[in-house]
């Protein structure tokens, strides 16, 4: 039987995307150099129709030009196709992994949706609002707490506000006052000493005078009246 019907030959897979460009990319880059090929003949020629006279001679050279340029021309448009093949390959490319990064994402967010909604089962919002509501009084309780713990207890409660004012402006009212007077408020201004012998009317101490400009022994006194006592002096 296989003799006679053959052996079916498995289908080859067909060449994807990224075969199909790189296979057209190899072909334009050998017309390319074809290309180039071509333009490197056309200067020559183009240099020999600038050196050689108008005749049979220059006509053949602009001949094999001409017909250079046919090829050029003829490989430029082949070069144009596969460049237009190739974007329509790089069209389809791009969106098949748009496809399949869409799919990805698909994936991915039906998989956050299941676990979300395994976790909102934990969580509900009445434990949420009880809560709130707990840490709100517990906050108002500290804050009692708190204020109870600061109240002073050396001012009296039945202190008149309006007599404090009173007195506030009043001190502000002498301090002017002070400070127009002597530029400097009194209660800045260091204290005066206080004359104790004038408080106390004592008399002042005497004071001792030397009993000739030749004594050499005329006796000193200190600073409270008193003699002072003499220095003995050694002579030689």
């Amino acid at each position: 039987m296989k003799r006679v019907f053959g052996v079916k030959k498995d289908k080859e897979p067909p060449p994807s995307i990224q075969d199909a460009s790189d296979r057209i990319n190899k072909r334009g880059e050998s017309v390319d150099e074809k290309i180039k090929r071509l333009d490197a003949e056309l200067t020559r020629y183009k240099e020999q129709i600038k050196k050689t006279r108008p005749g049979p001679a220059q006509e053949a050279v602009k001949a094999r030009a001409m017909r250079v340029l046919k090829q050029k021309r003829m490989y430029e448009g082949q070069r144009d196709m596969m460049y237009n093949q190739t974007f329509n390959l790089d069209q389809v490319a791009f969106a098949a992994e748009g496809i399949k990064d869409a799919q990805q994402t698909m994936s991915a967010l039906k998989s956050a949706n299941k676990e979300l909604k395994g976790m909102m089962k934990t969580v509900k919002i009445q434990d949420i609002d009880n809560l709130q509501d707990e840490m709100m009084d517990l906050m108002d309780v500290s804050t009692e707490i708190q204020e109870t713990l600061g109240r002073s207890y050396n001012v009296p409660d039945d202190i008149d506000e309006e007599e404090l004012m009173g007195e506030l402006d009043a001190l502000e009212a002498d301090m002017g006052m002070e400070t127009e007077a002597d530029g400097v408020p009194s209660y800045l201004q260091p204290d005066k000493e206080s004359d104790l012998d004038a408080e106390l009317n004592l008399p002042s101490a005497p004071m001792g005078h030397a009993a000739g400009a030749g004594r050499s022994n005329a006796h000193a006194e200190d600073e409270l009246g008193l003699p002072t006592v003499p220095r003995a002096s050694i002579r030689d």
